[in-house]
């Protein structure tokens, strides 16, 4: 119990002191636009994420069934079942030019509030007003050529099935810009952090497993739950397959 406490605070502390080195840079890349700021707002951001998770002993790998063009946008989607996931986004998405959809309620937090405000696009999903902006915001990124991060199943999945129900937002925003959607496994993560608590942090290893990416060219919003139903079962059957252990 003594050394789980030690190490916690040790990740803590490490954590820390990465947001307040790279919490000046934000600040200064937040004045030159949504653009051009907000792409070297995720380059720093990947520094700080790759070297907090090197120092706190957490390994990282990604697996390619199907790689991602580097030179097209995609709606990247994954599963959720850890706080661990959000770090690991940076880890497997290894460019700037793209934008993730974050829960607003986290912008309650000082100082890392800031950084994640001016890095992701959020949604308060509470109304049908912060629902439809971070739409808004995630089709003019795709616009401007950057890809788009949405977890489709909104919140952890506690449920000890693959996956929980998905959410339309990941699938209307891919048929309207059409725009191909990249799913992703995070594996790993439930293991180094429960989702049940943030002291639940050990030393581990993670993987995200790139499945084939799945073409919306000629879809319709009449189409979308062929859609979703088609990239959920692609990731469960996937899931199964690489004996995720959250599945009861």
């Amino acid at each position: 119990m003594i050394l789980k406490v030690l190490y916690t605070t040790y990740a803590l502390l490490v954590f820390l002191a990465g947001m307040f080195i790279v919490l000046p840079f934000v600040a200064v890349f937040s004045l030159q636009g949504a653009i051009k700021g907000g792409d070297r707002i995720y380059a720093v951001c990947h520094y700080w994420d790759k070297a907090w998770m090197m120092l706190v002993g957490i390994r990282h790998t990604n697996v390619f069934e199907s790689a991602a063009d580097p030179g097209r946008s995609y709606v990247f989607v994954a599963n959720h079942i850890s706080y661990l996931d959000i770090p690991l986004i940076l880890r497997a998405i290894r460019r700037n030019s793209f934008r993730i959809l974050g829960k607003a309620e986290m912008t309650r937090y000082p100082f890392f509030g800031y950084i994640y405000s001016r890095a992701v696009v959020l949604v308060d999903r509470t109304t049908p007003t912060g629902r439809s902006r971070s739409v808004r915001e995630l089709k003019s990124a795709l616009a401007n050529d950057r890809s788009v991060f949405i977890f489709p199943e909104g919140t952890f999945n506690e449920t000890r099935r693959p996956l929980k129900d998905f959410y339309d937002g990941a699938f209307r925003i891919a048929i309207e810009t059409q725009t191909p959607l990249q799913p992703i496994l995070f594996l790993g993560t439930y293991d180094c952090m429960h989702y049940s608590s943030l002291f639940s942090l050990r030393p581990g290893t993670t993987r995200a497993v790139f499945l084939p990416e799945v073409s919306v060219t000629d879809l319709t919003i009449a189409d979308l739950p062929a859609l979703k139903t088609r990239v959920y079962s692609l990731m469960e059957s996937a899931l199964i397959r690489y004996n995720a252990p959250w599945i009861g």
